[in-house]
């Protein structure tokens, strides 16, 4: 049985090594109603993971484009990207809305899941916490949980009056604090509740409205195929299927066989997520199940180039793996981001504050470094940090080292697979 809360696992199980398929590759582009995601692949909502910083974190990250040639270092993230049609440029901090959608490698990104009860009674100072997004994340989606249709419906208002592109209905959380408000993947137990939840919320939004879910509650209980079809008999712009059940949590492998029948059997969108570790399983997906756009979600925190170099994969059959001064760009600009969002947020009402960025960069240091040959060095030493300075400090002491010594960025051996257990994740 899978363990009590379904924190992520650390490694996959026996993941499968996929090589590029000869023709399938993700595709350009997919449509969610009048929204183009551009290229076709979403960075799932993640709970304690998605928040605005990370966000826009992976949005620059994930710069690629196939029509430039040599390509060139942004000075704010150290991540190689290639020059718009107007000509090379780095627009590092501070110039970010300048990057079209059609240059990154992640067409949609979303929200942190939502609770629509506390969105509808929260007061709007703390709204802004959770609903907070800047121009250059666009597309957007913001992703709800729940189970009375009203409120779901009310929050879905809120999120549009917010400004974000799409919505997205969560029935895939596994968690048993979220399955036990009959929320997430509980209610995938009561088929006729989830048909009245999609006619509520989509009278109540114009957006385009699309569901997450997954295969069912059990294996003898496997709903996928008839959830999509209600989905798009309810006017729903596209559906999501996460390839597990709820009581598998994430453990097993994802049964991709199931997004190929899905897929088969309507005719809006599908988005196949699950065991999409590197650009080969990307590609792979979209090969055996036929789904029009990949979403990624605990590859992502573990790998935050993981959007570029599928979008480079599918154009050169080929992507670059980052350096050791890649990874230190990244760290750096990463924790410097949160440090920037705490500087920004800290005279706002406390509900609407970032909170201790100190704590955030210990979180993210266990998913950046995991593998990293000498990393646990590091993330001791972040680990004792009093403050942002300090951690920011064992950064560059830890990378500049290295760097000297001229020691290889490659991975230790499995840390492909990695993920920390540090949070409750429902992607």
């Amino acid at each position: 049985m899978p363990r009590r809360g379904f924190t992520v696992k650390k490694h996959w199980d026996n993941p499968v090594e996929h090589e590029m398929p000869a023709v399938a590759r993700v595709p350009a582009e997919v449509r969610l109603g009048a929204v183009v995601v551009r290229p076709a692949t979403v960075l799932a909502p993640m709970a304690g993971v998605t928040d605005t910083v990370f966000r826009r974190f992976i949005r620059h990250a994930s710069l690629f484009s196939r029509d430039q040639g040599s390509g060139v270092r942004n000075q704010g993230t150290g991540i190689r990207e290639q020059g718009s049609e107007t000509g090379d440029q780095e627009p590092g901090p501070g110039v970010e809305d300048a990057i079209s959608n059609s240059q990154s490698g992640c067409g949609l990104i979303m929200t942190e899941f939502t609770s629509a009860d506390g969105l509808a009674r929260m007061r709007e100072t703390k709204r802004r916490r959770y609903l907070t997004f800047y121009d250059d994340e666009h597309p957007i989606g913001a992703q709800l949980f729940g189970s009375n249709p009203e409120t779901l419906a009310e929050a879905a208002r809120i999120v549009e009056e917010t400004g974000f592109d799409t919505v997205d209905l969560n029935l895939g959380c596994p968690a048993k604090r979220v399955v036990g408000s009959n929320g997430g993947s509980g209610l995938l137990r009561d088929l006729p509740k989830i048909g009245e939840i999609f006619r509520e919320i989509r009278k109540a939004v114009t957006i385009p409205f699309t569901v997450k879910f997954r295969m069912g509650w059990n294996d003898e209980q496997i709903v996928c195929v008839e959830l999509a079809r209600m989905a798009e008999a309810e006017g729903l712009d596209g559906v999501t299927l996460h390839a597990r059940t709820r009581e598998q949590g994430y453990s097993g492998q994802a049964q991709w066989h199931w997004i190929a029948q899905v897929k088969q059997s309507v005719g809006i969108p599908v988005i196949g997520n699950g065991d999409i570790r590197t650009p080969e399983d990307a590609a792979a997906m979209v090969a055996a199940t036929g789904c029009d756009a990949v979403m990624i979600g605990r590859a992502a925190p573990a790998n935050p180039w993981i959007f570029r170099q599928i979008a480079e994969y599918t154009a050169k059959g080929s992507y670059e793996r980052p350096t050791t001064e890649d990874r230190y760009r990244m760290i750096r600009a990463y924790f410097e981001m949160l440090l920037a969002e705490a500087d920004a947020t800290k005279d706002l009402p406390r509900d609407a504050r970032m909170g201790d960025p100190a704590g955030k960069m210990k979180q993210f240091a266990t998913w950046f470094t995991h593998g990293v040959p000498g990393g646990a060095k590091l993330r001791a030493a972040i680990y004792q940090a009093r403050n942002g300075a300090d951690v920011l400090s064992e950064v560059e002491r830890f990378f500049v080292a290295r760097m000297e010594a001229g020691e290889s960025a490659e991975p230790e051996s499995g840390a492909a697979q990695a993920f920390p257990d540090a949070a409750l994740v429902c992607d």
